[in-house]
């Protein structure tokens, strides 16, 4: 890429992630009351999406070859549990990949 294409693509970057961060508040400013279909997809879309990645995650499990979804039983239930004991998302996601990485590696 040349140094003005360069250019161009970092102020394409910079505008696009501008819009997404400030268009929100310019189309439901504080002042008036934000639509219930707004607050509809704002209560229902987080579960939709952990849904969805849940789904994506097992789409390739195989319970009838090699070791039957054990290591991703193994993973969720660790997921499960640490979310139980500490409600910390954040903490619940990174165990549940570091416990499914290390039973990939050293165990499966």
């Amino acid at each position: 890429m040349t140094l003005s294409e360069q250019l161009i693509t970092i102020g394409m970057v910079v505008l696009g992630t501008m819009l997404t961060r400030f268009l929100p508040f310019l189309i439901f400013p504080p002042s008036r009351p934000v639509p219930r279909c707004i607050q509809y997809l704002g209560r229902v879309l987080p579960a939709a999406v952990f849904g969805l990645l849940v789904i994506y995650s097992l789409k390739g499990v195989s319970l009838l070859s090699g070791n039957h979804g054990l290591p991703e039983l193994i993973a969720i239930l660790a997921v499960v549990l640490l979310h139980l004991w500490k409600r910390q998302m954040l903490l619940s996601i990174a165990g549940g990949t570091i416990c499914y990485m290390l039973l990939i590696q050293l165990v499966f």
